[in-house]
């Protein structure tokens, strides 16, 4: 009979996707997925209404229509501006920064190459390593203020290393990696010539630290992959546009793999992107204050409930240790609050390659109305008063 892959043998379905399936299963609200259930900017949708209506329904070049990649190269210059980008040669537009991670990966990394993975991670980061042909070398963020060993991490470098994942603001644990934590890592990548892949689409939603571009540190502009994407900074997730920014060598390899992948990302989308590159500064600061609003609505809830939280300092999750309130593994306890009182959360087991870490942990999403959260938080409120 046929099989399917070795591969594809080695990893699960997403246990986030599946976890919004076991919410429209019971009607539950989804605190388990990161989109939100409010509105994009009114310009976006204009500008893309007005996009297919003038007939921008055909290919764009394969890496990015010239418009969105030179607003994408402004953009970052704009608030970064020692990261020198050109839109000819550094820019390529994916489809969302999903596409443009494994893109990236299957385009410098070889059978048999190692790359480290922080975790808890984002559940795509594995997968993608595998599906390169390459080897993930987990190294632990530590509780409560999900801290890198420096030791742990060195000892994780070595000659099979080619490359390392950072995300930051960091999903699920909404850390902000600090300096001198990047210059550790930055140092390493320069030791081992290492390419260090960073997923950086949170970094307009922070509420304390600075985000820091690794690209931006000495020597790692010709090493570094910088991935992001429309998706959460401008709450359009369906959209499923993104980019990747890497130095020219790079780059030639991520083009080619990506227009063998998927050609290219949605033509008028790109078009209404460029309006999103050219939103004031205002609209940056807004978003975060309104992130952190609704970050201080969700904790609150938690803790009345019982949860122990660890509260993020950027992102939009909260994760969360459940010790103190049952003794059911994660998984058994997701899919028991789903149903009732009809929360929807990820299993922290998901965002480890080592499960047993986070059989006590629950993540929740919390980019959503503000009576959307305060319902949910009325439903975990009466966690508390139950025989767990």
């Amino acid at each position: 009979m046929p099989r399917i892959s070795g591969k594809a043998g080695t990893f699960t379905e997403s246990v986030i996707r599946e976890m919004t399936r076991i919410a429209l299963q019971h009607g539950a609200i989804n605190l388990a997925q990161g989109f939100p259930d409010f509105p994009c900017p009114q310009e976006l949708k204009d500008a893309a209404c007005a996009a297919i209506q003038g007939d921008s329904n055909q290919y764009a070049i394969t890496w990015g229509a010239t418009p969105f990649r030179e607003a994408i190269a402004a953009k970052t210059e704009a608030f970064y501006p020692s990261w020198k980008v050109d839109p000819e040669r550094h820019v390529t537009v994916t489809c969302g920064a999903t596409e443009g991670m494994i893109a990236s990966m299957m385009a410098i990394l070889d059978p048999g190459d190692e790359v480290v993975v922080f975790e808890p991670f984002y559940e795509n980061y594995g997968p993608d390593a595998i599906l390169s042909g390459a080897v993930p070398r987990y190294v632990t963020l530590h509780e409560p203020d999900w801290s890198i060993d420096p030791d742990e991490l060195r000892a994780a470098f070595g000659p099979r290393t080619r490359g390392i994942v950072l995300n930051s603001p960091h999903n699920p644990t909404g850390k902000v990696f600090r300096r001198e934590e990047l210059e550790l890592i930055a140092a390493l990548c320069q030791e081992w010539d290492v390419v260090c892949f960073t997923d950086e689409i949170y970094e307009h939603i922070r509420y304390a630290g600075e985000h820091i571009p690794m690209a931006t540190l000495d020597g790692m502009a010709e090493r570094t992959v910088a991935v992001n994407a429309l998706s959460k900074t401008y709450s359009v997730t369906g959209w499923r546009v993104g980019w990747v920014i890497a130095s020219h060598a790079l780059t030639s390899g991520i083009r080619k793999v990506h227009d063998f992948l998927t050609v290219g990302a949605a033509a008028p989308l790109q078009q209404a992107g460029v309006v999103a590159m050219q939103l004031p500064e205002a609209y940056y600061a807004n978003l975060a204050d309104g992130y952190r609003e609704r970050r201080d609505v969700l904790v609150a809830a938690l803790e009345d409930a019982g949860f122990r939280t660890f509260v993020p300092d950027g992102a939009y999750y909260v994760m969360t240790d459940i010790s103190g309130i049952t003794d059911e593994d994660d998984v058994t306890f997701a899919r028991r609050i789903a149903a009732s009182p009809g929360v929807a959360t990820v299993p922290g087991s998901s965002f480890y390659a080592r499960r047993g870490i986070g059989r006590t942990k629950i993540r929740f999403a919390f980019p959503k109305r503000h009576v959307t959260l305060e319902t949910a938080a009325d439903r975990l409120r009466t966690l508390a008063a139950r025989v767990l």
